[in-house]
């Protein structure tokens, strides 16, 4: 587990080094950086990271037909599940909120700050919420662990969050959307009805699950493995009673961490924005259960290398996965779908997962591009459920073009939708 968790953030890293990298490229096209501001008002009501450091978030004041609208999102970076685990995290990246390069986190997708890349968004008010306690911002233990300091607080951030947000202005918001990817999209699917109720007079209130939907996968190789893992998650932030009492009337704590054995009883309109061909999933989940590793740096680091063996494993996977979907996911307009056969995981740390998302893979079914699907599901202007059932092997859908140059791409595709 602590080798998939290092994994998970070592994705997120990666991520965040070429947005820094990218900064002055970006700024050309409009996103932006902005600072944290830390929460210190929270400390005292026990609303810390891991570390005992104060929950952060960034903050973009919406303007004109914006003002009175929102965005929140749920920052992701995978999970700890032991002692040891959450105390290595504690002193990095995803366990505090004071390891951020300058303090500050990239806006783009659907908290792109520019119109012709995010017109039904862009001025709207978003918030960023920083990942600091390792169990998708669920738990509340109260007993500081004496051994290590550690704080398994992760409701409470959510908690200390919104207060402030509703204090800034969302009490009276009109529209309202909580969103966010990985762990952070299951956070979502988790606090998804706990949003909808702290903005009860908001007209349109939606949640939106970027690439949280994790499966169990019981006819793959692995499942006890995927379960143990999820288990150990939430014993060790004692999460069984904040969990979905929905679902742990019924059955085991841990498999009330996979998102399809409590969905169906979300009553909040809900989005799934997902890949058949899981990146994170395959690699972390499947493989380690399927040869390992090492043996598929191959197949995983370039698709056309993989064996017929592999491919044929990725395949059972994608067929497992739009499976639970399928099942889970009813065909009512308070559902929208969006189901691709990219090699990606996570959406909305760019602008190719979002309004330009046509322009690297199939990344257009429905011929709507991920930004322009949701939209429309958002505003009911149009239901969406579509799942890529024509290609059965992953794709590659890294763009060829330099970062400069895909902007401008992706700035003349704006103007021409």
């Amino acid at each position: 587990m602590a080798k998939s968790v290092t994994a998970m953030v070592d994705h997120l890293l990666k991520l965040l080094i070429c947005s820094v990298f990218a900064l002055n490229a970006q700024l050309v096209f409009g996103d932006s950086f902005l600072n944290f501001t830390f929460l210190e008002s929270a400390v005292s009501k026990g609303a810390v990271c891991l570390d005992g450091s104060p929950p952060a978030y960034a903050f973009d004041k919406g303007f004109g037909d914006g003002a009175n609208n929102w965005v929140v999102f749920l920052e992701g970076g995978g999970w700890c599940n032991s002692k040891s685990d959450c105390l290595d995290r504690a002193k990095g990246y995803f366990g505090n909120s004071i390891s951020r390069p300058f303090n500050r986190t990239f806006f783009s997708g659907i908290l792109d700050q520019t119109q012709i890349f995010n017109p039904d968004f862009y001025n709207w008010n978003k918030v960023f919420v920083l990942y600091c306690d390792g169990a998708s911002f669920m738990a509340d233990v109260e007993r500081v662990d004496p051994k290590t300091n550690l704080t398994y607080r992760g409701a409470r951030i959510f908690d200390a969050v919104m207060d402030e947000v509703l204090a800034k202005g969302m009490k009276n918001a009109e529209n309202a959307i909580l969103t966010g990817t990985s762990a952070g999209g299951l956070a979502t699917m988790l606090h998804c009805d706990k949003f909808r109720g702290l903005i009860p007079n908001a007209g349109r209130v939606k949640c939106i699950s970027d690439s949280g939907f994790f499966i169990h996968g019981t006819n793959l190789p692995g499942a006890e493995y995927r379960l143990r893992r999820f288990a150990k998650v939430v014993k060790t932030h004692k999460l069984a009673k904040l969990l979905p009492s929905s679902c742990t009337s019924k059955m085991d704590e841990g498999l009330c961490f996979f998102p399809e054995n409590f969905v169906r009883d979300i009553q909040t309109p809900l989005f799934i924005l997902e890949s058949a061909f899981e990146k994170f999933q395959i690699e972390e989940n499947l493989i380690p259960c399927v040869g390992g590793k090492p043996k598929w740096s191959n197949c995983t680091s370039n698709l056309t290398l993989c064996t017929s063996n592999e491919l044929q494993i990725m395949k059972d996977f994608r067929s497992a996965f739009i499976e639970t979907l399928e099942k889970v996911v009813d065909k009512s307009s308070n559902r929208g779908l969006y189901v691709h056969s990219c090699y990606r995981h996570g959406h909305f740390n760019g602008r190719d997962g979002w309004m330009c998302s046509s322009l690297v893979g199939n990344y257009a079914l429905g011929n709507k591009t991920i930004g322009k699907a949701i939209s429309d599901w958002y505003f009911d202007r149009s239901p969406f459920q579509e799942i890529d059932l024509k290609n059965e092997s992953p794709i590659n859908c890294t763009s060829t073009l330099t970062h400069k140059e895909f902007g401008k791409e992706c700035e003349v595709h704006g103007l021409n939708n």
